[in-house]
């Protein structure tokens, strides 16, 4: 447990130079419902592995897309809560990445369309994540984990955190937690990320927040009761504001007794497993989420 630094590769030197020109080119898409289209066709191109289907499907009322292994161990289910900073991002757009890791964990998941903010604002996206992790658990399904990246990390924890539902573990990618943005590294890394900053963080917490207390522990697991989680994974990046979150939460799961490795890559940004096509810490990144996701089913069933 504790924290893990991987190297960069010397390739991924070279792809991330790629990956930052393209960035520094394009127009991020905007944090307003304008840009769910932008954001949803740049997560998109995340492939999908062979041996993957996907049929679109309900869990506790709340709608989303089933991605199903061809090899799926019988009663294993695993919940997608997507990134986007509860503002944007959608469950067909992560087919790709959810499929991933539905692949290497050998279990049926499902990518929840949670609700959006401005829209629908705290606790929409709280209270959906929970009907979804309980409508597996009265689905049918045995074992039962959770993954998730950046807002959907954070929602994850929050959500698992509340003590109203259990899973057997849970995997996030830079893990959105802590919406007062009171991290060191939101300073320290702003001049390296390429794809967030404070601005950006701040027009999604606003339009989510809606006014509400970023301490609150629906919106940030590390102002609650960690006593109930479940062993905890973290990739993340580096190079992203959003590092202080998992190294700050590491420290809060160790003082509560939890199980939490922290896997940081250096010279990665924000949520870099998307870019499996390019990127050899991609991919190893993914299949370490789907060991420590196999295991963890293991033993639950063996408990």
């Amino acid at each position: 447990m504790g924290i893990t630094k991987h190297h960069e590769h010397v390739l991924d030197r070279a792809a991330m130079l790629t990956i930052r020109g393209f960035i520094k080119l394009s127009a991020a898409p905007p944090m307003t419902p304008e840009g769910r289209p932008g954001y949803d066709e740049l997560i998109a191109r995340t492939s999908a592995p062979e041996g993957v289907s996907w049929t679109e499907g309900e869990v506790g009322g709340v709608p989303g897309w089933w991605c199903h292994p061809d090899d799926a161990a019988p009663g294993r289910a695993i919940l997608y809560l997507h990134g986007g900073g509860f503002v944007i991002g959608s469950a067909a757009a992560y087919r790709g990445l959810a499929s991933q890791i539905a692949a290497r964990a050998r279990g049926a998941t499902f990518v929840a369309e949670y609700r959006l903010a401005p829209e629908h604002p705290f606790p929409a996206a709280f209270e959906d994540a929970g009907r979804a992790l309980a409508g597996l658990q009265s689905a049918g399904f045995t074992t039962v984990a959770t993954v998730g990246d950046s807002a959907g990390g954070g929602l994850a924890l929050a959500a698992l955190a509340s003590g109203a539902n259990q899973a057997v573990a849970a995997a996030l990618f830079s893990p959105y937690i802590d919406l007062s943005h009171s991290g060191e590294s939101m300073t320290s890394r702003a001049d390296v990320d390429p794809i967030l900053s404070p601005a950006t963080l701040q027009q999604a917490a606003d339009q989510y927040l809606n006014g509400a207390d970023p301490r609150d522990p629906r919106v940030n697991a590390m102002a609650g009761d960690l006593s109930s989680l479940p062993p905890i994974r973290i990739d993340v990046g580096e190079d992203e504001i959003l590092l202080d979150d998992s190294l700050r939460f590491e420290a809060a799961a160790r003082s509560a007794n939890v199980p939490c490795e922290v896997h940081v890559w250096q010279g990665m940004v924000h949520v870099f497993p998307t870019n499996i096509a390019m990127l050899k810490a991609a991919s190893e990144a993914l299949d370490g989420v789907g060991a420590f996701l196999e295991a963890a089913f293991d033993r639950a069933r063996l408990a």
